[in-house]
Order: structure tokens, then sequence, then C-alpha cells
């Protein structure tokens, strides 16, 4: 196995919050192996992946590139093991999960506040009445969302619900899953919170 390099030179990322930071593949990895619970640990090899994303580096890179480029390494090495096929997924979700908001109401009040791009005017993704709904719901709501649930797709069911069902601002991911399915039930069940809870 090729022995792993600590710091690559003059290459840095830039973090969710525009910082400039050195990349170290030590911090690859560690994210990587963090995600790893559970997985044999004979058959997926962190370290691997690791080496890969190192490879496909560039000055600049952001974390979420860095994520998604793990993310579709472990994908492609399903082959090898159907653990990594809940890797990749593992890798993706916790990078949506980092990129959107936690609480439900709040990720609605972005919805409803949402503002095109080019002229700036109230553009909603979500109705007034659905966002009242949420908003006079809030505690209800935000404490029944099981984020942990996100963790049950699988990377390309994952990848084909950020492309076609997850609301996006601006062309960025604004919700979850468990957001959108919330989202559904309340619009199927309306002020009856009980029945889009269950």
């Amino acid at each position: 196995m090729v022995q792993p390099i600590k710091r690559t030179s003059n290459c840095y990322v830039v973090k969710r919050d525009g910082r400039h930071e050195d990349v170290s593949f030590d911090k690859i990895a560690h994210r990587i192996m963090k995600l790893c619970y559970g997985l044999s640990q004979e058959r997926v090899d962190h370290i691997e992946i690791a080496q890969k994303v190192i490879g496909g580096l560039y000055k600049g890179v952001t974390t979420v590139e860095l994520d998604n480029l793990a993310a579709k390494i472990a994908a492609d090495l399903i082959t090898k093991h159907p653990d990594y096929a809940l890797l990749a997924s593992r890798i993706a979700v916790s990078n949506l999960q980092k990129k959107t908001e936690k609480l439900f109401s709040k990720v609605s009040r972005r919805l409803y506040n949402a503002k095109h791009p080019k002229s700036g005017r109230h553009m909603p993704l979500i109705s007034k009445e659905l966002f009242d709904i949420i908003q006079n719901n809030a505690d209800i709501l935000d404490s029944a969302i099981v984020h942990e649930r996100d963790d049950f797709y699988t990377y390309f069911g994952l990848k084909i619900l950020e492309r076609s069902y997850l609301l996006q601002i601006n062309e960025e991911l604004a919700e979850r899953p468990q957001h959108m399915l919330m989202r559904v039930a309340l619009g199927i069940h309306g002020e009856n919170i009980e029945a889009a809870i269950e």
C-alpha cells in the first residue's frame, strides 16, 4: 500500500465559510474513516479513497467538491464490495447536511422568502398557506424530523432526489430528503399535523 502523504504542497481548499486551508491528506482520510462505522474494515479502504481524492485536487477546490469527489469515488468502488455503496451515500448525505439548515421551519422560511436571482422579486417556492402551517407548528415539526433517516437512501437514490425533487434556491440545494418528505406530507394533509407526521 502507498504511504499517505501528510500534506500536499502549494494546494489549498476553500472551506464552507470561505477560509483557505492547506490540503491535508490526514483530514480527508479521517473524514472518510469516520463515515465507515459498521462497514467491513477488511473490504472498505478509506485510505484508497483519500488517495484518489488527493489525485483529483486542484488549487482552490472547495470542501463541497472534495465531498462530491469522495462520494463518487466510493460509488465507483461498489463492484469491489457493497459496503462502498453505504459509504458513498453517507459521504453525500453528510455533505448535503453541511450545506443545508437542520430545522425544517428555517428551511421553509428560506423557501418562502426566496427571491428571483436576477430581478430580486419575491419568488416563493412554497405557498403562503403551507408556510403558515409550518411556522404555526414549528416546534412540533422540527422535533418530528429524524435526520438519520436520510442515511437510508442509496447514493444513486440520493442523487435522483437532488436532481429532481429537493427544492433549490439559486441552483443550490435548500432542503434535505426528510424536509422534502415533510413538505409533501403537509401539502397532502394540511393542518392535520398528526397525519402529516405519521
